[in-house]
């Protein structure tokens, strides 16, 4: 746009667009200044023909071309009210090329017949066309073809009135006629650059607003492209469900809040039981599905506070706020029952899906997720051990100097809660398997 701006082609002849649609905007957008100018132009006008009626009586008397003069003055006050209420109305009025023609044609007969009937005041005529002239280029919004018909017509009025009507010597007709020439010669450049460069001005406001508008659009983009790129950081793209770096991240959160708050925090270790056998039979889409469907489940019974993420593979860990073992348990029995209750078609009636829970809490003096978590993947390595398709609950670990970190005296009381019994049993013989630590395999 900038490079066109200095072309020739972007304007013409005229200093106007080219284009139309272009000259349409630019005259819509100047339309209420260009009202404003013409109901400004057309008062001062009348206002300086009511001036004028006084002169004519001083200079003229009180006779018949004094009442001819006045006649027309008065009508030409008259339709200059007219046009400019009229536009004040409807300001549409001031692009429109009738009405304002006929004012200034009315306005110049008006002027030239002044030299017919008062031809003893030369300097006075020629005042007045020279600014009656500059008005029309300067004051009144008009197309460039029909300024210069007004001022041609003025000329020739002129030359008409002074060498037929009018006792104007011929060296004053001849300075004036020059004068106008040159009056009309600066009225046209000026005009002419005055459009050019309100039309290079629109032309860089619209590329400014159109640059604006890219900008937008782009910034738009961008702040999709890194939400989706923030979401896919934060997010399983398999299940929907928070990753394992988003799920630590708000599990740390809960765990300061219950720390500075005093509240139970309780976690769970879910594991779909039998998943390697389920994938190598049926294909990894079905698995995939499988996976998609207990992430579902799992959503279905938590409360909103909670935190859902996807630990690894088949493996999913649960924080729950606010929630002790006996809270976090009667949780992890209902997701296990609500898995336990699917049924997918393209598994059959002998595939069952189930899901294995182990529970732990986060104990007070725990400053990270942690032990609770490793107690919480031993109850569910417990409850695999003991059959699978259970809940497990880790009880608080026995205090003992004597036991290396990260490993406490675990006081044979893991409790489990089975398939076929909701009540809570007590698990003997645990510590052994449980201090050598946990095996690859869990399925």
């Amino acid at each position: 746009m900038r490079q066109l701006i200095g072309e020739a082609e972007l304007l013409n002849w005229q200093a106007e667009f080219r284009d139309p649609a272009m000259e349409a905007l630019f005259k819509r957008s100047i339309l209420a200044h260009h009202a404003c100018q013409l109901r400004l132009a057309l008062g001062l006008i009348a206002g300086l023909f009511l001036a004028f009626v006084l002169a004519d009586y001083v200079l003229l008397g009180f006779g018949d071309s004094f009442a001819t003069l006045l006649a027309f003055r008065l009508v030409t006050v008259v339709a200059c009210l007219v046009v400019a209420l009229a536009v004040w109305r409807r300001p549409a009025v001031a692009q429109m090329i009738l009405p304002v023609n006929l004012v200034c044609l009315l306005c110049l007969s008006v002027m030239l017949l002044t030299i017919l009937l008062r031809p003893l005041h030369e300097g006075i005529h020629v005042a007045s066309l020279v600014v009656a002239s500059m008005a029309l280029y300067l004051f009144l919004p008009n197309r460039l073809p029909w300024m210069l018909a007004g001022n041609a017509y003025l000329i020739a009025g002129f030359l008409t009135a002074s060498l037929i009507g009018s006792n104007l010597p011929p060296v004053l007709v001849m300075t004036s006629l020059l004068l106008l020439i040159f009056v009309n010669l600066l009225g046209w450049m000026t005009i002419t650059r005055i459009k050019r460069l309100k039309r290079e001005q629109f032309a860089l406001l619209l590329e400014e607003r159109s640059t604006n508008r890219r900008l937008k659009e782009e910034i738009h983009e961008r702040e999709e492209l890194e939400a989706r790129l923030r979401h896919m950081a934060c997010t399983d793209g398999l299940t929907g469900i928070a990753n394992r770096r988003h799920f630590f991240e708000l599990a740390e959160q809960e765990l300061r809040r219950a720390r500075r708050d005093g509240t139970p925090l309780a976690l769970c270790m879910v594991d779909v039981d039998l998943f390697k056998q389920l994938n190598d039979r049926h294909g990894h889409a079905l698995g995939d599905l499988v996976l998609a469907t207990v992430a579902g489940c799992c959503q279905s019974v938590l409360r909103e506070s909670d935190v859902l993420g996807r630990y690894g593979g088949e493996e999913f860990v649960i924080a729950l706020p606010l929630a002790d073992l006996d809270t976090a348990t009667t949780i992890a029995e209902r997701l296990r029952e609500r898995v336990s209750s699917l049924t997918l078609p393209m598994l059959g009636d002998a595939t069952s899906l189930t899901v294995t829970v182990g529970v732990s809490r986060v104990e007070e003096g725990e400053s990270r997720l942690d032990p609770a978590l490793l107690r919480a993947d031993r109850a569910l390595y417990e409850g695999k051990a003991r059959g699978r398709n259970r809940v497990v609950i880790s009880p608080r670990p026995l205090p003992d100097a004597h036991s290396p970190i990260g490993r406490p005296d675990w006081a044979s009381c893991l409790m489990t809660m089975p398939d076929a019994d909701a009540a809570t049993d007590a698990a003997g013989s645990l510590a052994a398997p449980l201090a050598v630590g946990l095996p690859p395999g869990r399925s």
